[in-house]
């Protein structure tokens, strides 16, 4: 995912680890001279969410 900052994006790997199964990232990667940063994990969404 891409957003404006880590707090940003280790906020939404949050909200999308409590509703499925991720392989949560660490770290950001910034691409020199570009705003933001970029945050890679891998997300099962064939999972059933349970109510």
């Amino acid at each position: 995912m891409a957003a404006c900052d880590d707090q940003t994006a280790f906020a939404v790997q949050e909200l999308l680890a409590a509703r499925w199964a991720t392989a949560a990232a660490d770290r950001t990667t910034r691409d020199p001279g570009q705003p933001g940063v970029r945050l890679r994990g891998y997300l099962d969404v064939r999972q059933e969410l349970h109510s």
